[in-house]
């Protein structure tokens, strides 16, 4: 049975109230197919894991959720090769600016074209095409089978593997098993809620009438993305994708949700944009309340949460979707190398150990920025806008050189600590992506050279390593790079640093080698080869303690 088409229903997925009949043993079942669940199921079934997929939903949802993803983002949806489908997706946002009433600009970002990972440092989108497209991606995997239609109703982790049952909208029941189950359900998770997650809540919110909005005549708007700071009504302005455009107009104290969600107070707030029936289709207008919220435990034995399963935050930095995708990105490799039997079930652990770490620190930055937008005391607003032309403003940080540039670092888990305890610098960081050339071939550095564990040095690596270590690697599919400068053919095999990127990290790390894990962030550094030995022999150490 081939898994589910970008648009409708597999043609041959199982009728309302008749389970199909052969349903397979899965190494990982992952219940919600949302961009969350869709990125997992393929990171896992290219890798050859066997993947199922219990969907709810008989169809995909066809109106936008998320508006936009980072550059970070992008480099895991490239490494998926659904590169080639980002102009039907998205448009690259030009700045993110944050204006007071009068139109003052508070707090503005400036967004490259090409950023730190080497694709636009955020790109709005439309999320049903983005869906499809990874839809259509997954259809060519045959390890991967999604299962449309059937809502997660019981689990049951054996200590050895977990049993799921799902039922069908007429009662028809479902029972599959796997050796590892992911939580990508989202904020209404029962996979969360069956397993006893708490939560918690930092008790920031508010309601927002949200209205998704389709332009019959082009325009273009710069800045793409715009916060209006305005007491008499906050509103945001963003780019929804392609020929689309997002409002989203806060509701006002002694307002009601009734009132608000009208299609009539829709039109007339968004004629301030000169938006009307006359330019516009109005796809959806909703109220909204958003959460500032993480799940206290994201493994529980077999169980695993990801996205808005184990996290919620306020809009603001744009970093719902991408967190979850960083999310299952982290996860897994992790998840691959355990199924392999090439580390431990430990590894897991630093999975949560990791995210959670970001995820809080997104939350929090979120938060902060929605404390700048929504005021509507006229008096506090004032005092905001003189603080902030003041240059005042850094405790409403945007995150800049997070969430745009290369991300944030680690600072817990799977790292080089040398003989400390400490991540050693500049282990944690992320490894940025720039051009190079190898074998008269020119491109990003995971086109050209590829995705997974990389060793690249300033020397040789292969010619560094000990045998043993040398097998290791290799074993873990480990890419080793000996990057230089110049002609390629200076050094035969040797990979190009054409934009003089990763000579001028080893450079400001004072080594000769970096260890950079399958998500991008680098392990560690070593000088030498003693300290490689050393460098490579912990990182074996922490796989499979």
């Amino acid at each position: 049975m081939r898994p589910a088409g970008p648009d409708t229903p597999q043609a041959d997925a199982p009728k309302a109230g008749t389970p199909p009949a052969d349903v397979p043993e899965a190494d990982v079942l992952i219940v919600g197919y949302g961009p969350i669940g869709q990125v997992l199921s393929i990171l896992l079934a290219t890798r050859g894991w066997r993947v199922l997929v219990v969907e709810r939903w008989e169809t995909p949802y066809a109106l936008p959720r998320a508006t936009s993803f980072d550059g970070e983002t992008a480099r895991t949806l490239a490494s998926l090769g659904v590169a080639g489908s980002y102009p039907e997706i998205g448009l690259p946002a030009d700045a993110y600016d944050w204006r007071n009433a009068e139109g003052r600009s508070l707090l503005r970002v400036e967004l490259a074209e090409r950023g730190a990972h080497g694709w636009p440092e955020t790109t709005t989108m439309h999320q049903p095409a983005l869906e499809a497209v990874l839809c259509a991606r997954a259809e060519r995997l045959p390890h991967l089978r999604v299962l449309r239609g059937y809502a997660a109703t019981d689990l049951v982790d054996h200590g050895t593997g977990v049993e799921l049952t799902a039922t069908d909208a007429a009662g028809g029941r479902l029972r599959c098993a796997a050796s590892w189950v992911v939580g990508c359900d989202g904020a209404n998770s029962f996979v969360r809620d069956h397993i006893g997650v708490r939560t918690t809540d930092l008790g920031f919110s508010f309601d927002w009438l949200l209205c998704d909005v389709v332009l019959t005549e082009p325009r273009v708007f710069s800045p793409l993305n715009v916060q209006h700071c305005d007491p008499d009504r906050p509103t945001t302005a963003v780019g929804s994708g392609p020929g689309r455009r997002r409002w989203e107009f806060m509701r006002l104290p002694g307002e009601s949700v009734a009132e608000l969600n009208r299609a009539e107070t829709a039109w007339r707030l968004l004629e301030r944009f000169d938006v009307t029936p006359e330019n516009a289709t109005l796809r959806r207008h909703t109220v909204y309340s958003f959460q500032a919220a993480w799940a206290d435990e994201w493994r529980r034995g077999r169980v695993l949460l990801a996205g808005d399963a184990a996290h919620l935050m306020p809009p603001f930095t744009g970093q719902g979707m991408c967190a979850g995708i960083r999310d299952v990105l982290n996860l897994s490799w992790k998840l691959d190398l355990v199924l392999r039997g090439a580390a431990g079930e430990r590894l897991l652990d630093t999975y949560p150990r990791e995210r959670i770490d970001h995820v809080r620190e997104a939350i929090d930055t979120s938060v902060r920025l929605g404390r700048v937008l929504c005021v509507t005391d006229a008096a506090t607003a004032a005092s905001r806008d003189a603080s902030l032309l003041a240059g005042a403003g850094a405790g409403a940080d945007t995150g800049r050189g997070r969430q745009h540039g290369a991300g944030p670092p680690l600072r817990t888990g799977l790292l080089y600590t040398g003989i400390g305890t400490a991540p050693v610098p500049p282990a944690g960081e992320v490894m940025p992506q720039g051009r190079v050339c190898h074998e008269g071939v020119t491109g990003l550095f995971d086109e050209v050279v590829g995705t997974g564990p990389v060793l690249l040095g300033s020397a040789d690596p292969a010619a560094a390593l000990e045998e043993s270590q040398l097998t290791f690697l290799t074993g873990l599919g480990t890419h080793l790079v000996h990057m230089v400068a110049g002609d390629a053919e200076a050094a035969p095999g040797a990979v190009v640093d054409v934009e003089e990127v990763y000579l001028a990290l080893l450079k400001a790390a004072r080594a000769r080698f970096l260890l950079v894990r399958p998500d991008h962030h680098i392990f560690g550094a070593a000088r030498t080869s003693r300290e490689l030995t050393s460098l490579v022999g912990q990182f074996r150490s922490g796989l499979l303690e």
